[in-house]
C-alpha cells in the first residue's frame, strides 16, 4: 500500500511514461467518448461528484493516470492497494482509518489496480466502506468487470470502459513526451515518419510507445546534446510486436466467436484473420482445430458433407506437425470452412430433439423394434411386426419408429445449400411414401 506516492516530485531514474505522466484532464490523451467535453466522465472530474467506479480496459490506455487525476482534482488523499500485499487485515485497518478521516471531512480515494487479481475475500474487505461513503474506490482492470469483480462490489461502481488508443492519440502522446521538460535531457530530432511506426507498433498501448521512444533515444545516434533516431534505428525495437491476447480470459473467447461468426458469414479473409490473431498469441492449435470440427457440423453439415472430414483431417495434422507448422493446415480448414455452402439444419433438428427429451416423459421405445434375445421378450411381445426394410423393393416400410406420443414431431428440416438439396429432395420422397401407403390401407 502506497500513500500520497503520486505527488511526489522525485522522479530521477523513473521510466519515461512516469515522467511525463499527466497531471490534468488537459494534459490527458485519448477516451474523448469519456473525458471530451459535457461526456459524463469529464463532468463528474470537474464538478468533484466522483463516486466508486472501475476502469476498464486493455494496457497502456490511462486507467492508473486518470485515477491519479481525480485525486489531484479532488484533493483527496490517495491510496494505492496491490493484490499481492493487500491482506484482509491491512486492508480492514487503512478503511477504518479513511473512517475517521471522513468524519473530519477528509475524503479518501483508494485505488485497486488490476482489482481482478483480488481474491473475493479481499474485494468483500473493501464492501462496506463503499456502502457507507467512506472511501472513493476507482478499480482497474484488463478483465471484464462482469466476471472479476464480485456482484454485490460492482453493483456499487459505475463502470467506464477505456479504448485502445488510436494510432493518432499515441503520436500526439509521444510529440508532448517530446516537449516535456521532465522528458529528456538531451534534444531529440525524429522525424514523423518514425513517430508513426512507434506509434503503430504501440497498438493501442501507451506505455509500449513511451517505452520504445526512450529506448530508441538510450540506442540513436548521439552527437553533442542532440540524438538523432532513425527508421534504421528503430527496426530492431519494433520487428516483434506483442498481440494483445489472453488464452483464458475474455480476449480469448472474444476472438474465438469472431473466427466462428466471420466462417459462418462466409468472410474468409477476416477468418484467417483472426485465426492468425490466436496462433500469433500463442493458442493451442488442437484447440482451434476441436473448434473448426464443431463448426464443421453446426454450421455446415449435409450441405457439404466434405466438411467434416477436412476439419477432422486437419485436426490429425495439427497432432501430427504442432506449431508453427501445422498453421498452413488451419488456414486450409477456415478457408475451406468459409467458402462452404452452410446450413445450421442438423443443429436445429439436435436443439428440437433435446427440448422435447427434457420436456416430456420419458417415451418407451415401441415394442415392434425392440430386439428379442431371450423366450420372455419374445413372449412379452419384443420385435412383433417388425419390418425389415431390406426386404422391401422400396426399403421402406410402414413400421412406426417413433414413440406414440411424439409422432407427427418434426426435426431436422433441410436447407436447399449445397448438397443438402439432395437430402432434402430424398427426405421429401420419403415422406411422400408414407402418405400415399398410407391412404392406401
Amino acid at each position: 500500500m502506497e500513500q500520497e506516492s503520486l505527488f511526489s516530485n522525485n522522479r530521477q531514474n523513473s521510466p519515461l511514461a512516469s515522467r511525463v505522466r499527466p497531471h490534468t484532464l488537459a494534459q490527458f490523451v485519448g477516451q474523448t467518448h469519456l473525458l471530451g467535453t459535457g461526456k459524463i466522465l469529464r463532468e463528474l472530474i470537474e464538478n468533484d461528484q466522483v463516486s466508486s467506479m472501475i476502469f476498464w480496459g486493455p494496457p497502456g490506455v490511462g486507467k492508473t493516470t486518470l485515477a491519479e487525476i481525480i485525486a489531484r482534482q479532488t484533493q483527496a488523499k490517495f491510496l494505492s492497494f496491490s493484490a499481492v500485499d493487500s491482506s484482509i487485515s491491512k486492508i480492514k485497518k487503512i478503511m477504518h482509518q479513511a473512517e475517521d478521516d471522513r468524519e473530519i471531512g477528509e475524503q479518501t480515494i483508494v485505488f485497486v489496480d488490476e482489482i481482478h487479481r483480488f481474491n473475493k475475500a479481499q474485494q468483500d474487505a473493501f464492501l462496506p466502506y463503499v456502502e457507507r461513503g467512506s472511501i472513493i474506490l476507482i478499480g482497474a482492470t484488463t478483465e471484464n468487470p462482469s466476471f472479476e469483480v464480485n456482484s454485490a462490489l460492482l453493483s456499487r461502481c459505475k463502470v467506464f470502459v477505456l479504448k485502445g488508443l488510436e494510432t493518432a492519440d499515441i503520436e500526439a502522446l509521444l510529440t508532448n513526451a517530446l516537449k516535456n521538460p521532465a522528458g529528456f535531457d538531451v534534444q531529440v530530432k525524429i522525424g514523423a515518419d518514425e513517430l508513426h511506426a512507434i506509434a503503430e507498433f504501440a497498438n493501442g498501448d501507451a506505455r509500449t510507445a513511451l517505452n520504445t521512444l526512450e529506448m530508441a533515444v538510450l540506442n540513436g545516434d548521439k552527437q553533442g546534446d542532440q540524438v538523432t533516431i532513425t527508421m534504421d534505428d528503430l527496426k530492431q525495437l519494433i520487428s516483434q510486436k506483442f498481440v494483445l491476447y489472453d488464452k483464458t480470459g475474455e480476449e480469448h473467447y472474444n476472438i474465438i466467436s469472431a473466427l466462428h461468426k466471420s466462417m459462418r458469414n462466409s468472410d474468409v479473409d477476416a477468418a484467417i484473420y483472426w485465426l492468425s490473431r490466436m496462433l500469433e498469441g500463442g493458442e493451442d492449435p488442437l484447440y482451434i482445430a476441436r473448434r473448426l470440427v464443431r463448426f464443421a457440423s453446426e454450421d455446415i453439415g449435409l450441405a457439404d458433407t466434405n466438411a467434416l472430414n477436412i476439419a477432422v483431417n486437419v485436426f490429425q495434422a495439427c497432432q501430427f506437425l504442432g506449431m508453427p507448422e501445422c498453421d498452413v493446415h488451419l488456414v486450409e480448414a477456415v478457408s475451406y470452412l468459409s467458402l462452404a455452402p452452410k446450413s445450421n439444419a442438423l443443429y436445429k433438428a439436435r436443439l428440437a430433439a433435446e427440448k422435447d427429451v427434457k420436456e416430456t416423459r420419458d417415451e418407451p421405445v415401441p415394442l415392434q423394434i425392440r430386439n428379442a434375445p431371450t423366450k420372455l421378450m419374445k413372449d412379452l411381445g419384443y420385435g412383433k411386426d417388425y419390418e425389415y426394410a431390406h426386404s422391401t423393393k422400396d426399403k421402406l416400410t410402414e413400421m412406426e419408429t417413433m414413440p406414440p406420443g411424439l409422432r407427427g414431431h418434426v426435426y431436422y428440416e433441410p436447407t436447399e445449400q449445397g448438397r443438402e438439396g439432395r437430402f432434402k429432395e430424398r427426405l421429401a420422397y420419403i415422406k411422400r411414401w408414407h402418405q400415399e401407403h398410407r391412404s392406401s390401407d
